[in-house]
C-alpha cells in the first residue's frame, strides 16, 4: 500500500469517526488498513484483551522479526503439522507481526509457517483477509479455521518472519497440503530455497 493510500485510508477514518458518534462499549476496529481482528474481535490488545498486557511475539529474545527472504539463503520447506504446541510447517498460528514500517507498532495476526529456522525458531509468512487479486506477491489460498468469518485468505510471500516458539500465542489450524504446497512452490521460485 503506497504512502498515499495510507493517509487517504487514515482521513477517511477520522471523518468516519467524527461523523459518527461510537459507543465507547464495542470493541474498536484496528487502525491499520491491512488488520484482521483477532478471533475475539480486538484489535491490538494481549491474548487476555488487557491492553497493558505484551502479546507473546513482542518479548525481547523471543520476538517475530521480519527477515529479508533474499538474504536468509536455503529454507528447508517441508510439509510436517504436529499439534503439539510447538509450530510447524504447514500450520497457521497466531503471533505479534511488526508493520512493515518497522516502527514499533504492529498487530496479532494468523502467519502460515512454512520451515525450520533453529531449533527455537520457525520461518513464517503473512497471511491477510484484504483482496490482493493480480498482485504478484500475495497468493490466495481461501478460506480456512483460522479466519472465525470465513474470508478468503491471502499470503504474502514478498515478506519473511522469524517466529519464536514463545511468540506463538496459539495454534490456529493445519492448512492442507495442496494448499501449503502451492505457497511454497511459489516461495522456492521466487527465491530458490530448497525443498525437503
Amino acid at each position: 500500500m503506497s504512502s498515499t493510500q495510507r493517509i487517504l485510508s487514515v482521513l477517511a477514518d477520522l471523518v468516519g469517526r467524527l461523523l459518527a458518534k461510537e459507543d465507547p462499549k464495542r470493541p474498536t476496529r484496528p487502525r491499520h488498513p491491512d488488520a484482521v481482528l483477532r478471533p475475539d474481535g480486538r484489535a491490538g490488545a494481549g491474548s487476555s484483551g488487557r491492553t497493558d498486557e505484551v502479546s507473546p511475539g513482542r518479548t525481547r529474545g523471543s520476538e517475530t522479526i521480519e527477515v529479508d527472504p533474499e538474504r536468509v539463503g536455503d529454507v528447508n520447506v517441508g510439509y510436517s503439522p504436529s499439534r503439539n504446541g510447538q509450530p510447524d510447517s504447514g500450520e497457521v498460528i497466531w503471533t505479534w507481526v511488526p508493520y512493515e514500517e518497522n516502527d514499533g507498532r504492529g498487530k496479532d495476526r494468523p502467519v502460515l509457517v512454512i520451515g525450520r529456522q533453529s531449533a527455537d525458531r520457525v520461518y513464517a509468512v503473512r497471511m491477510t483477509s484484504k483482496a490482493h487479486d493480480g498482485d504478484r506477491d500475495f497468493l490466495s489460498i481461501g478460506s480456512g479455521a483460522w479466519d472465525s468469518q470465513g474470508r478468503e485468505s491471502w499470503v504474502d510471500i514478498e515478506q519473511l518472519y522469524s517466529v519464536h516458539h514463545e511468540g506463538m500465542r496459539r495454534e490456529a489450524a493445519v492448512l492442507d497440503k495442496g494448499r501449503y504446497g502451492r505457497v511454497t512452490e511459489a516461495l522456492i521460485r521466487r527465491y530458490g530455497w530448497a525443498k525437503v
